[in-house]
């Protein structure tokens, strides 16, 4: 009679620096994104380049698109390594132009070879997980991926703002490689142990279809902006190559819940925007309708990131919450909660604690279900099917999420001047209702 054996700690012999490694890309890639929020006010200005403001933020998650599409067939046929050693050094590269530059048009070239490394380096991160770690250990390397975001939500914006009083805001970006490079030198050693299938895919068509959907997000976001007078077509029309290019980059059944591996991608994009489009109008909300500072409303969000982490630490731990579908749809179920007590936060005689326990319960929901569904992922990816399908649900992240946002975004500026309060139940309202749906499918992930 054999008896299984426990899974090896994660900072055991064999793994300590592969984890180490995946906790500074993940590092990195969270500070990164916490400090350009916080200093590019500063870069628009400095660069006279604030029409472009909200590109500086569209452009990375656009081009990243095109990363991941062609990430995934290439990391099935040559493993992580490449693809990570690419997209770690693209990533780097990126952020020296946003440095350096001269000009706004330098800084959002910068941007986009950001967007386009860190697409390349997320899926090879998944797909050496797939590799590198037994199915047991897999919740809990997503656990560490998910810590890698709670400093710089703590201390991010704060050191982004300090770097910029005493360096300037060139550093912000000017001392973010390093960190990539220690972590590249972490995870060299595991990755020398991987390997592909070997067998090449031609990804011109998939790389089209990919470019396509790249553009027509950017498209969304300069049209949400509303700046020009036919910013209603310019809509239309790159929602509508959105649309039409992305479910080809999926596999089939995706946007319509096909059970199994199609709905573990769908049920993720749909709590993913849930969030998401709750968080961004959140310390808005604070800030106009109760008088907040940006100070005080962003506290909100650092508790939510800590509670994300807590919630991806108790799935991986907690015996009770073995069943991965289940957590899922405990994780979907404290979500819809906490974004409907999120709307009260446009209430000024609610008191503020209703409103931070609503939105750490709904932290601890998607980490719950967001480092679940990633697993659930991996587990049911054949092998040589990791890179394709990594590749597919970090798409379907981004092109539902920027879609949602876009939809909301002008809803928002359209209703906002005549009934502002409205204009936030909308926001809330909308994202509860798609964290339900999410609710009611995740019933879907049975295989």
């Amino acid at each position: 009679m054999s008896v299984a054996l426990a899974p090896a700690p994660l900072l055991s012999r064999s793994y300590r620096a592969t984890t180490a490694g995946l906790f500074a890309l993940a590092f990195l890639f969270a500070f990164e994104s916490m400090a350009v929020a916080t200093v590019m006010p500063v870069v628009g200005r400095e660069l006279d380049g604030l029409a472009a403001y909200a590109i500086s933020f569209s452009a990375p998650m656009a081009v990243s698109v095109l990363g991941i599409a062609l990430a995934g067939s290439w990391t099935d046929a040559r493993g992580p390594a490449p693809v990570l050693r690419l997209g770690v050094g693209l990533f780097s590269l990126g952020l020296a132009a946003a440095a350096l530059a001269p000009t706004m048009g330098v800084f959002l070239v910068g941007r986009g070879v950001q967007g386009f490394g860190s697409g390349l380096a997320g899926v090879g991160m998944y797909v050496l997980i797939a590799k590198a770690y037994p199915q047991a250990m897999r919740a809990r390397v997503f656990t560490v991926l998910t810590s890698g975001w709670v400093l710089p939500a703590l201390a991010g914006p704060a050191a982004a703002g300090a770097l910029n009083d005493l360096l300037g805001w060139r550093w912000v970006f000017g001392l973010a490689p390093a960190v990539a490079v220690v972590a590249w030198l972490a995870l060299f050693p595991a990755l020398r142990q991987t390997s592909g299938t070997g067998a090449v895919k031609n990804d011109g068509a998939r790389a089209a279809w990919a470019a396509a959907v790249a553009a027509g997000i950017l498209g969304v976001g300069y049209a949400g902006q509303r700046d020009t007078g036919w910013w209603v077509l310019l809509f239309l029309a790159s929602m509508a190559a959105v649309l039409l290019a992305a479910p080809r980059l999926l596999p089939a059944g995706t946007w319509t819940l096909r059970r199994g591996l199609p709905a573990v991608i769908s049920v993720r994009g749909l709590i993913g925007s849930a969030f998401l489009g709750a968080e961004v109008y959140l310390p808005l909300a604070l800030v106009q309708q109760r008088g907040f500072s940006p100070v005080q409303a962003g506290l909100l969000l650092t508790a939510s990131a800590v509670a994300w982490f807590a919630g991806s630490w108790l799935a991986a731990n907690l015996r009770f919450l073995a069943h991965k579908v289940l957590r899922v749809g405990l994780g979907a179920a404290m979500l819809t909660v906490g974004i409907g007590l999120s709307v009260l936060s446009i209430d000024a005689g609610t008191w503020i604690g209703i409103v931070v326990v609503g939105w750490s319960v709904a932290g601890l929901g998607i980490g719950m279900a967001f480092s679940t569904l990633s697993v659930l992922m991996l587990d049911r990816s054949g092998d040589g099917e990791e890179g394709a399908n990594s590749s597919a649900m970090q798409i379907n992240d981004a092109v539902v999420q920027s879609l949602w946002l876009a939809l909301g975004s002008v809803a928002f500026a359209l209703l906002l001047p005549v009934a502002p309060l409205w204009a936030f139940v909308l926001a809330f309202g909308s994202s509860f209702l798609l964290a339900a749906a999410a609710l009611l499918l995740a019933r879907r992930l049975r295989r």
